[in-house]
């Protein structure tokens, strides 16, 4: 629970979005505390971005309250909200300088100018565009321009930034670059962030707590470590990287039994029954001394991807991926064909339940 000292910036109460007979969000409960980055991960359709509008007041939940602080803000336009937010298109003016288009809205609201060219000085330099000011937005890159618009929003001091999938039109080195600069102007300004993204990277990368969404509600809720080494359905592990889920049997409060008879030492948390062991690639070694856990199998595929070479075991118990790490010259990986064995370490598996959504169960449909 957030502390009375520190009361959550955001908070959602059994909010419900219908769109005629469609539930695009079902039901979610959620603190987001003040200073916070905050994601909203899942694939397209999973609710995610209509959450974030009705935050802003661009959408009215069907059910539920929507607490900004300790306002109510369910029926209140976005102007009357203490949130700014940031759109993957940048939606900037073109006939403004770039110290224009930060200064529109303090502008709007009656700042004096020269409280007005202070804080737009300073916004400029917080996201890297000091001496910037005077240029018109089509002479920028695209990441500039995203910057442009990040000041405009954080020049207005909000409450709450929402930032709706804001690297998307990025190439993959900036967009990189972007994420990281996002964390550090976070972190600067300590203003809460709620990000929406179906960018597992991108959202591990800049949130301290990731919300994973499918069908309109929250799979789980943590710390971006927690949700990668403890997933806790079938759907979570296999959104967050790739997993290698093996089912079987609870054979007790440490033990799973494999469909293809090999015992799995893994902390079952309390689960009985039919269940997954899962364990990510890279926790696995080609050989023994990886721990007591042990798969035999033979190499069908394996790709070098630079800093790992990513190969394809195939077992009795189904097929595993191993991402062996490059950490010599001219290393020696196993050939397809060659028969290998596989171990790992119990605190590297985690258990999951078998009636989750498949891993790949990602939807087609447009993103709400």
């Amino acid at each position: 629970m957030t502390s009375v000292e520190q009361p959550a910036d955001v908070r959602l109460e059994s909010v419900v979005k219908r769109f005629d007979d469609v539930v695009a969000v079902d039901g979610i409960s959620v603190e987001i505390p003040r200073g916070s980055f905050f994601a909203l991960l899942g694939p397209s359709g999973c609710g995610k971005t209509t959450t974030l509008r009705m935050i802003g007041g661009f959408e009215e939940p069907t059910e539920g309250r929507i607490f900004l602080g300790d306002r109510d803000v369910v029926g209140l336009p976005p102007y009357k909200r203490d949130v700014n937010t940031v759109f993957q298109s940048y939606a900037l003016f073109p006939h403004m300088t770039i110290e224009e288009n930060v200064a529109f809205g303090l502008e709007r609201r009656g700042v004096p100018k020269g409280e007005r060219h202070g804080r737009v000085a300073e916004m400029l330099e917080l996201v890297g565009l000091g001496g910037f000011g005077k240029r018109k937005p089509r002479q920028l890159s695209g990441g500039q321009q995203q910057r442009v618009a990040l000041a405009r929003a954080l020049v207005n001091q909000p409450r709450v930034l929402l930032l709706d999938e804001p690297l998307g039109a990025l190439d993959l080195k900036l967009r990189k670059q972007m994420q990281l600069e996002l964390k550090r102007i976070q972190h600067e300004v300590g203003l809460t962030f709620v990000h929406v993204t179906h960018d597992q990277e991108e959202a591990m990368t800049m949130a301290d707590r990731i919300a994973v969404m499918n069908r309109g509600r929250i799979e789980q809720l943590g710390p971006p470590q927690e949700l990668y080494e403890r997933p806790a359905t079938a759907f979570v592990a296999g959104f967050l990287g790739v997993s290698n889920l093996l089912p079987g049997t609870v054979e007790g409060p440490d033990a799973i039994r494999l469909e293809s008879g090999e015992l799995v030492r893994a902390d079952v948390g309390g689960r009985t029954g039919r269940v997954a062991a899962g364990v990510r690639p890279e926790k696995i070694t080609l050989g023994p001394g990886g721990g007591e856990n042990e798969l035999t199998g033979t190499v069908s595929e394996s790709a070098y991807i630079g800093v790992a070479t990513q190969i394809v075991v195939r077992t009795p118990a189904g097929v595993v991926q191993v991402f062996a790490q490059n950490v010599g010259t001219g290393g020696h990986m196993p050939t397809p064909g060659t028969a290998v064995t596989l171990t790992w370490a119990p605190e590297a598996t985690f258990v999951v339940d078998r009636n989750g959504a498949s891993a790949g169960d990602d939807s087609e449909e447009e993103d709400t």
